[in-house]
C-alpha cells in the first residue's frame, strides 16, 4: 500500500534551538558518521548541517577549558604505550588545528600553544 501525505496551507520553516543544532552537528562529527545519514534522520538537507558547522565555528566560545602544562618532565613510557595514546588536538578559532603527540616535550607544547593563541 502506498502512503500519501497531503500538506495543506503554507508550510512554515522549522526553528531549531542552539542545543538542537549543536546535537545534530556533534552527531555528524561522530566517528564513522556520514553527514547524509545524519541529515536524513533529522529530516534536513546535508548542506544545512555544513552551514551549521560553519556558524558554530564562527561563534565565539563563551569559555575555555583550562589547560595545565606540567613544569616537570613527564615520566618515561615505553614506545608501545606511547603508540596507543592519542595526541592532544587543539583548534584555534576554527582556523588552525594542531595535534601534539604524547612524545613532545611540555616546554615545546607550551610554546606552540602560546604562539598560536596570540594570532
Amino acid at each position: 500500500m502506498t502512503r500519501v501525505e497531503v500538506i495543506s496551507g503554507r508550510e512554515l520553516r522549522r526553528r531549531w534551538t542552539e542545543e538542537q543544532k549543536r546535537a545534530i552537528v556533534a552527531e555528524s562529527f561522530a566517528p564513522g558518521a556520514m553527514v547524509s545519514d545524519v541529515a536524513r534522520r533529522a529530516d534536513i538537507s546535508s548542506s544545512q548541517i555544513y552551514r551549521w558547522r560553519q556558524e558554530l565555528r564562527a561563534t565565539p566560545v563563551s569559555g575555555f577549558t583550562p589547560v595545565l602544562i606540567a613544569s616537570e618532565s613527564p615520566p618515561r613510557i615505553s614506545r608501545m604505550v606511547a603508540a596507543r595514546r592519542r595526541p592532544i588536538e587543539l583548534e584555534f578559532t576554527g582556523k588552525v588545528r594542531v595535534r601534539i603527540p604524547v612524545s613532545v616535550a611540555p616546554e615545546l607544547a607550551a610554546a606552540v600553544v602560546k604562539a598560536l593563541s596570540r594570532g
